[in-house]
Formats: C-alpha cells, structure tokens, sequence
C-alpha cells in the first residue's frame, strides 16, 4: 500500500513545546489533508498498528505524522507516569509541525493511552484539530469499571470516531456506547468484531485498516 508514499524522520524542537520526534508518511502528489497518529502506552510510533495505518491512508492521499510521545522520548520502554500534560502538549506540537506543510483538515488520533491523549487535548482547545480517531479509546483499566476516564468527554466539541475491539479487556462495546452518549457533537463507535485492545493481528491486519480507513473517510466527508 506504499505506492508513491515518501517516509522521512522527523524531529522538530521547540522552546515552549515538547519535541516533535517521529516519522511522516508523504504522498507523491500534493496533500490537502493530514492526520497526526499518537501510540499506547506500552508502544512507539513504530507499532505495527500506526504504521500500517499511516501507509494505508498515504496511499490514499493524506500525510500521516506518526510521532513518539514525550514520555516515550525521555526512555525507550515503560508506561506514562505523570507526563499527561507533556504529552499532550507534544501532541499540540506535532499538529504545529504538520500544519506548517500543509492548508487543509488535519485530524488528531491515537491508539490507546494516544488518542486519549489526543482527546483531552481536544477537550481543552476545540481548534486543534477538525477530527478525532480513536482506537482502543481505554474507557478504564482492565477489571476495573469503575475508574472510567470520561470526565472530560462532555468538553468535546471536536466530532471523534471511535474504533473499539468487541474483546478489549479496557472497555465493552456497551460501555463504549454509553460513554459516547457524554459527547455533544457528532461521534461514531465502529466495532471490530473478536478483535482485543491491539485492534489488529497478522491475520486480520488489511481488513482493519481498510475497514478504519473507510469509516474515516465516511464520518469526515
């Protein structure tokens, strides 16, 4: 799916942000639209997941920013641990950095603890970006409902497209769906069937990402 696709490292300081440090995905002829894709939090820029999103959707014409958050910048291994307000803030630097190369849409998103990132950031500056894609969003800790992230879900103001694995241990496809019900602007929950938090596998890893790069396109026309 590369098909004219260029892909070069990226790393861009700033004095008042976080550093942008990751890889974007070019198509050959000009881009209108671009997406930023942000990791879990076990992850890089180089899962397999963002990647194979990022060829897909390049393919398709769009510019795919996929970055390594700060945590993940300071060591090479090990969750988050209290740099939620750096990494979104490097995220708000990523779209800086991809709004500088372009004039169209430009859409945040992220798998797991990266698209909550991206949506809270969202949450906070409903300008940052024209779209929300949201894979695996980890509604709460596995065996833990109780502690539901969606306190800041009733902010949104930016329309999110939620792609969730029927089997994700981080939240069911009713609790999602209720959840969705917090947000007042336009959203959708797309479900994939006996899929697990990481949403893809060797075996079903093509039909995820057509069938996410469809529902995208759908949702945002």
């Amino acid at each position: 799916m590369n098909g004219s696709c260029t892909v070069e490292a990226v790393s861009q300081q700033s004095p008042e942000l976080p550093a942008v440090r990751g890889f974007l995905h070019s198509p050959g002829s000009s881009s209108a639209c671009g997406l930023v894709l942000a990791h879990g939090a076990g992850s890089n820029s180089n899962s397999p997941l963002l990647i194979a999103l990022a060829e897909y959707f390049c393919a398709k014409g769009m510019s795919v920013l996929r970055c390594d958050l700060p945590f993940r910048q300071k060591r090479p291994h090990g969750p988050p641990l209290g740099t939620a307000d750096e990494d979104q803030a490097g995220l708000r630097h990523a779209i800086q950095v991809l709004r500088g190369r372009m004039s169209g849409q430009l859409f945040l998103g992220g798998h797991s603890y990266g698209g909550r990132m991206g949506s809270m950031a969202a949450a906070d500056d409903p300008s940052l970006a024209d779209g929300l894609l949201l894979l695996s969003y980890p509604l709460h800790p596995p065996r833990k409902r109780q502690q539901l992230r969606t306190a800041h879900l009733p902010k949104l103001k930016t329309p999110a497209l939620f792609v969730h694995g029927s089997r994700d241990p981080f939240g069911s496809i009713e609790e999602m769906e209720l959840a969705l019900e917090l947000i007042p602007v336009a959203k959708k929950l797309v479900a994939i069937d006996r899929a697990g938090h990481e949403l893809v596998t060797k075996t079903n890893r093509d039909e995820v990402v057509a069938k996410v790069a469809a529902e995208f396109h759908s949702f945002f026309a």
